[in-house]
């Protein structure tokens, strides 16, 4: 993780200030879509595509962003509808919202072959684009991807922390929510909660439309099974963590070794945010990989 000091942790705009960067909004798909694009060391410079988790946003790239962006690679992050500050949904987000707005976008910035590079939800997405759309894809990382059926204790846990934040997004609230992917509360900076906070208390936000895959009868029929690994075609690194909540090291190993080719990252001391919690490792692998495929 990137740090200024001993002490303090650097911001997402300590990190880009002194990159080439634009943020801006485009139409994807008829949704008002916040970008982060940060320039690449040349104009063809490949691109790596940053999708967050459920209720998540740019910001939670905050610790990983430079390093692509020194590699050379271009970087765009942008925030799924309804979530983060995109123009909000009216309805129920499943997976294939997620994969029409992510081709959307990818149309949109005129990006024909991209890394795609998942956080849970964004893993889960990945996990379902790559097989239906495997021209537009170099590789995918899959950082703690999410999307199998677990056990229901662990969603209603998750479900009534991010219902209590939404409806009353204090300070404290928003950073119990974090804390159910965070493994360490000193990682959790002010900055996150802060943006989180202002994000939850946006009028119209709605957690029931962007936490919809939680609802056990949604998230079965939308679910990521093994054959979902399998069917994987292009070159993935997978990251798993030593105290992921859907799976312990095995599993993440186990499921890994379903892709056809796939390298495998455990981050210690980390839970569903590893490219967060373990940024340095997450970065050095992560980098080495997309260099490997580019």
């Amino acid at each position: 993780m990137s740090q200024v000091n001993e002490t303090h942790f650097a911001t997402l705009w300590e990190e880009i200030a002194d990159l080439e960067h634009t943020l801006r909004y485009v139409d994807a798909g008829g949704y008002r879509t916040r970008v982060l694009d940060i320039a690449g060391a040349t104009p063809d410079a490949q691109t790596v595509v940053l999708a967050s988790g459920t209720s998540g946003h740019i910001e939670a790239w905050t610790q990983n962003v430079r390093a692509f962006a020194k590699a050379g690679f271009r970087v765009v992050g942008y925030d799924y509808p309804g979530h983060g500050y995109t123009s909000l949904s009216d309805h129920p987000l499943e997976i294939r919202d997620y994969e029409e707005h992510l081709l959307a976008l990818l149309d949109a910035l005129a990006l024909e072959r991209v890394h795609l590079a998942g956080e849970s939800l964004g893993g889960w997405l990945a996990l379902k684009f790559a097989p239906k759309h495997p021209g537009r894809l170099r590789t995918v990382i899959l950082s703690a991807p999410g999307g199998r059926v677990v056990g229901e204790q662990r969603l209603d846990r998750t479900q009534s922390v991010s219902a209590q934040a939404v409806s009353e997004p204090t300070f404290e609230n928003v950073k119990k929510r974090l804390q159910v992917v965070i493994h360490d509360p000193r990682k959790i900076t002010d900055e996150l909660v802060r943006v989180r906070q202002a994000i939850y208390a946006r009028d119209g936000f709605s957690m029931a439309h962007v936490s919809a895959l939680r609802e056990p009868e949604r998230r079965r029929r939308n679910r990521v099974t093994d054959d979902d690994f399998a069917a994987v075609p292009v070159p993935a690194l997978m990251v798993w963590t030593d105290n992921e909540p859907t799976g312990d090291e095995a599993e993440g190993e186990r499921l890994c070794g379903l892709i056809p080719d796939g390298e495998y990252l455990l981050v210690r001391g980390a839970a569903h945010w590893p490219q967060w919690e373990g940024a340095a490792e997450f970065n050095a692998a992560a980098v080495a990989f997309l260099e490997k495929h580019a």
